[in-house]
């Protein structure tokens, strides 16, 4: 999938996680970084490629990624699996509770979004013809369908044409239908 496929991807199920399983506590600064936290975390699994959108955040992220892209060897190894999920989701851990300041921003909350964009990242490849190796370091790659030939071509029509269109569509009609709840979670910001 392309970037803003994930971005679009990664809006859609925190939005859906938050109408679901809305947050007891939540003010407006953690609200905010959360839905970046989201977008961010939707990059993080693309991170061995120079090429991602997550380096151009970063001042020198350009050499950080092209250094990164020969340690991780080629796309969709280790940030596409099981071991990466638990791997990021421990170094975030770590370096939220001491980069946060927990009086201001509930890291618990940041930490839960990145992660929805990250899982969501992983579903969106998952679509894709590649599959993600969830198993890695085993060459076995996982797909939805598990026919190979019905999954999306990335950056290709379907993906562009129906596949991100879709996706808000669905933000759209969710939203909706679910207004009251989301609403009650945006009168907790105030």
């Amino acid at each position: 999938m392309t970037a803003r496929t994930h971005d679009a991807f990664a809006f859609a199920t925190l939005v859906t996680v938050a109408a679901f399983f809305p947050p007891s506590n939540l003010n407006l600064a953690t609200l905010v970084v959360s839905i970046i936290g989201a977008d961010i975390g939707a990059l993080i699994p693309d991170m061995d490629g120079a090429g991602n959108r997550l380096w151009d955040l970063l001042p020198a992220g350009d050499n950080l990624g092209k250094i990164l892209r020969r340690v991780f060897y080629k796309h969709r190894t280790l940030t596409h699996s099981i071991i990466g999920v638990v791997a990021i989701y421990k170094l975030l851990e770590w370096v939220l509770v001491r980069g946060l300041n927990a009086g201001f921003l509930d890291e618990k909350i940041i930490l839960a979004s990145i992660m929805i964009g990250y899982l969501s990242h992983l579903l969106a490849d998952s679509l894709t013809e590649e599959g993600i190796p969830l198993l890695f370091p085993l060459r076995i790659n996982f797909g939805l369908p598990p026919i190979k030939s019905w999954r999306i071509k990335t950056g290709k029509w379907f993906e562009n044409f129906i596949v991100y269109p879709a996706v808000w569509i669905y933000v759209i009609w969710f939203i909706q239908v679910h207004q009251e709840s989301l609403l009650q979670l945006f009168r907790q910001t105030t």
